[in-house]
């Protein structure tokens, strides 16, 4: 699948949701204004392969770092607020990517539309 079609299908099926260029790379709103989810489809500075950034749960981005370095890393500018960074290069393990995009999501949504992605 491709990277922005997948990544685009999974955050658009999240209640109030928008897309749009966020200096210059598609980046995903919970209405219209608290970015969850950035993707970097040709890299990003020092991080030259496709990835996204995911706002991430209270120690998610260390566990995961820790456990598969190879597939996760700090990305630069939200990774001190716990933001985690998620390579896409290789095969890309597509309901992952809906799990993280979904905690992402319900992170930075308001409980109200948390609730309605838990009524569907």
């Amino acid at each position: 699948m491709d990277l922005l079609a997948g990544v685009r299908e999974i955050c658009l099926g999240f209640p109030e949701v928008t897309e749009r260029l966020s200096h210059g790379t598609p980046t995903w709103f919970v209405r219209g204004k608290s970015t969850f989810v950035t993707l970097h489809e040709t890299g990003h500075h020092k991080n030259e392969f496709p990835h996204l950034w995911c706002a991430a749960p209270a120690g998610a981005q260390e566990e995961l770092i820790a456990a598969t370095p190879e597939r996760f890393f700090r990305p630069p500018y939200v990774g001190h607020r716990g933001w985690l960074g998620v390579r896409l290069d290789g095969d890309v393990d597509w309901t992952e990517i809906a799990e993280l995009c979904e905690d992402a999501y319900r992170l930075i949504a308001p409980k109200r539309l948390v609730a309605e992605l838990d009524a569907r």
